[in-house]
């Protein structure tokens, strides 16, 4: 198995429900585009507010993939 060099990228998922549904959210919307992804960490978590209420739940998520290259 040759060396493999990695690439990471911050992306924000956002959900109505829960911040692991956010998390999710950004991982999969991802996978649509992106090949090979490795790990996903959770860098921070916040919430949009309305009138008191909170009203969406946002995840902060770095994503690693293989980098292939040109």
């Amino acid at each position: 198995m040759p060396d493999s060099t990695y690439k990471i990228i911050e992306l924000v998922g956002t959900s109505k429900t829960s911040w692991e549904e956010a998390a999710k959210n950004a991982v999969e919307t991802a996978s649509k585009s992106l090949k090979d992804l490795r790990i996903a960490e959770v860098n921070q978590m916040d919430m949009r507010v309305e009138n008191g209420k909170v009203v969406a739940f946002r995840a902060r998520v770095k994503v690693s993939f293989k980098y292939m290259g040109k």
